[in-house]
């Protein structure tokens, strides 16, 4: 995908609703107040996690990152990085979708937009070393504690 297309689906997902319920999907889940979706995602490094693989994914996954970045930057101004390393080891409940994401990655950029209620994050993760990495971009509606 270009990176106006995954530019597009940002946008797409801060004009979402919200559902009342938790909903998964095959690339990603929504609920109250939050939505997540999988931009894009290597291949999974079941059969072969060889140092060439694995750095090709990175650097695949990186270079959409990095794209995305320039793209939502240039249209909102700089994001806000958010360390998620405190988030999982919280004894408080954490909310979504900082739950889910501090699964999968130590950090996200954040855009919060002055006249809006939601915010815009996006990551790179990846849950265990055998599963793809992940481009992620996450909607919430809650300010992130």
């Amino acid at each position: 995908m270009a990176t106006q297309e995954l530019e597009s689906i940002v946008g797409g997902l801060l004009a979402l609703p919200f559902p009342r319920n938790e909903t998964q999907r095959g690339d990603g889940a929504s609920g109250p107040g939050y939505h997540v979706r999988v931009l894009r995602a290597s291949q999974d490094f079941w059969e072969d996690r060889s140092e060439e693989i694995v750095e090709a994914a990175e650097k695949e996954i990186d270079a959409a990152f990095q794209a995305l970045v320039t793209a939502l930057t240039a249209r909102w101004g700089g994001p806000e990085a958010i360390d998620l390393d405190p988030y999982l080891w919280s004894e408080d409940p954490v909310p979504e979708p900082i739950s889910s994401l501090c699964q999968l990655s130590g950090e996200m950029l954040v855009w919060r937009q002055p006249d809006a209620t939601r915010w815009v994050a996006i990551t790179v993760g990846q849950g265990d070393p055998e599963f793809p990495i992940e481009l992620l971009a996450a909607v919430g509606e809650a300010p992130i504690p």
